[in-house]
């Protein structure tokens, strides 16, 4: 039998996918990249998912696994060869177990981010991770690009909220290391490695994950500030007095939400006269068990010593539920107004915290005198060192001239990211994108090392070639 034959016979005919069936699978989410593959398998299992890669490693046939399809640096995409098979996670979707006592909560790969938060909310249980993306990733592509989204500031990264792994390694055996254990030295921690591995050494399929109780009460505020360095006082100004109680603190270039409310008019900023032109705005949440009232209170009386500070210009706390999902909806439509405001240049950095005002300032400048006229629209994770430095056309400075300076203006901000002891990826990944990037960045050492645990997991490099090294 061929190869389709078997996945057919294994899988169902209506779960191998070719043509025009397949073409979704094979483009990535922001259209950069487009590959071609021999089918797309849809499996239900883990067994098949191990049955799919031994079949495939008999062949030395590459794989390339995929989730929601939703990254950012072409990590679930094939290449151009159409020697691939496209192993699709979505039938993967259960959940599998919620142990309330533990907090935890057993998921397969293919379960939508959202669905699991809304699992774990009617079981009063907090599930952290949260992304713009939220009703589209899945747990199994967030967990192999280390997620990291808007609450990383108190919870962590995907990597810390997982206790446990069920992997399909390249020879199509299954790993399981579901343990719902907070502590357990026992040896090297595989885990860890397979979680922002991007599909390279192994297939996640089913996961273990940290919960938390349900904060009883939110609060929200919208802050207009004088610049970045205002933003850094007045996140550590939080931390000193509320401490964990600071669940979210993002930041955005005053250009980010222009451009969000010129392209979505029904949204709006909630503030008068000048301060709808400050610099910067940071969008904070406040999380806790205690009454509403209190929490408000308790936010108020910090903003009100901010402004006296000088550190902030303007602020305002939302007065209901609603208002609260009107700031993060600002905050989430900004990767989409840009995306409709035409085709710009991404980049994932993150910096300690104390260097990002230097950083921003430099920048600007030196791209707006290098490029003059194009769109800087930065915003970001601020409470992790988390940075999305985009920058996109403008009037005054085309797409198709933004695209060819590309390379360029990746080296000026990949170099300065590097000179003060940044990364130039936080959390989307390295993928196809920022593969080459590695070298000017990474030490031979580095690389040799990264090497060698690939060649171990993977000798005959067919999980997800031509991804990360």
């Amino acid at each position: 039998m061929d190869l389709l034959s078997n996945f057919r016979s294994m899988l169902g005919a209506a779960n191998v996918l070719t043509g025009n069936d397949a073409a979704p699978y094979l483009t990535d989410w922001r259209g950069v990249y487009q590959g071609a593959a021999q089918c797309v398998v849809r499996p239900a299992t883990t067994e098949q998912v191990a049955g799919i890669v031994a079949l495939c490693a008999s062949s030395e046939i590459p794989i390339v696994p995929q989730g929601g399809n939703t990254g950012l640096v072409g990590g679930a995409t094939p290449d151009a060869s159409g020697k691939a098979v496209v192993v699709s996670m979505s039938r993967l979707s259960r959940v599998c177990g919620f142990d309330p006592e533990n907090n935890t909560v057993t998921v397969q790969a293919g379960c939508v981010l959202q669905t699991l938060q809304e699992y774990c909310r009617d079981r009063d249980r907090l599930f952290p991770l949260s992304l713009a993306a939220e009703g589209s990733c899945t747990i199994g592509g967030n967990l192999a690009s280390n997620a990291g989204g808007s609450q990383v500031l108190r919870y962590g990264t995907i990597r810390e909220l997982t206790l446990g792994l069920e992997v399909v390694t390249a020879d199509g055996e299954i790993w399981n290391g579901l343990g719902g254990l907070r502590k357990d030295n026992t040896g090297y921690d595989l885990k860890s490695l397979f979680v922002g591995s991007e599909g390279t050494l192994g297939i996640i399929t089913t996961a273990t994950l940290k919960l938390f109780p349900l904060p009883r009460m939110t609060q929200t505020a919208l802050v207009a500030t004088n610049g970045m360095a205002s933003c850094v006082q007045l996140l550590i100004r939080l931390q000193t007095q509320i401490g964990s109680s600071l669940t979210a603190f993002e930041v955005m270039a005053n250009e980010c939400l222009k451009l969000v409310t010129s392209q979505f008019p029904q949204q709006h900023l909630p503030f008068d006269g000048s301060s709808v032109d400050a610099p910067w705005f940071a969008l904070l949440e406040l999380s806790g068990s205690q009454d509403r009232e209190g929490l408000g209170e308790c936010l108020e009386t910090m903003l009100g010593d901010a402004l006296e500070a000088g550190e902030i210009c303007d602020a305002t706390i939302a007065t209901s539920v609603e208002q609260e999902r009107a700031f993060w909806h600002l905050r989430e439509s900004i990767t989409l107004a840009q995306a409709k405001g035409g085709k710009g240049i991404k980049h994932d950095i993150a910096l300690p915290i104390s260097k990002i005002p230097e950083f921003v300032e430099e920048m600007d400048r030196n791209l707006s005198t290098t490029f003059p006229g194009l769109s800087v629209m930065p915003f970001g994770h601020l409470g992790d060192g988390n940075l999305h430095y985009n920058v996109g056309p403008s009037p005054r400075f085309a797409e198709d001239a933004l695209q060819r300076s590309h390379d360029r203006i990746y080296v000026m901000v990949h170099d300065a990211v590097h000179a003060l002891g940044g990364s130039i990826s936080a959390e989307h990944g390295i993928g196809q994108l920022k593969r080459g990037e590695l070298k000017r960045y990474k030490t031979a050492h580095e690389l040799a090392m990264m090497r060698s645990i690939k060649a171990a997991f993977d000798p005959m490099n067919i999980l997800n070639p031509g991804k990360v090294i």
